[in-house]
């Protein structure tokens, strides 16, 4: 009797999906929410007398929406290249690299300023 892998049509695991994003692509705008959320939140104070229909599903909606966008977000400053080294990391990786810029400029210049010798032709 021959069994089947459940796995076979499955998507891999978020963490074995690793698509490098640049900052430039994480979605962090969340200020047209917020004012939203807030402006909602002064309408129902300013109406209490007048309660408007909808108006607190209208409010948590807009949570909801925002509670998504901020997860997005998490997950999309995660897959960001650099963020598993840790701060002390860091420098010592932007030292060493900014070590190797200087050696290759300085051989460059070395390098620029010899003599160059002049090959007969024959």
């Amino acid at each position: 009797m021959i069994m089947e892998n459940s796995n076979d049509n499955q998507e891999p695991p978020a963490a074995e999906v690793t698509s490098t994003i640049t900052v430039d692509d994480v979605d962090v705008d969340f200020l047209p929410i917020i004012f939203d959320i807030v402006r909602g939140l002064e309408r129902e104070s300013t109406d209490a007398s007048q309660k408007p229909p909808g108006g607190s599903q209208d409010i948590s909606q807009k949570l909801i929406e925002l509670h998504k966008k901020l997860e997005l977000a998490r997950d999309q400053i995660k897959r960001l290249p650099g963020v598993e080294y840790s701060q002390e990391q860091q420098i010592e990786k932007l030292e060493g690299l900014r070590k190797q810029l200087r050696l290759k400029r300085e051989l460059l210049l070395k390098y620029r300023t010899m003599c160059s010798f002049d090959i007969p032709k024959i």
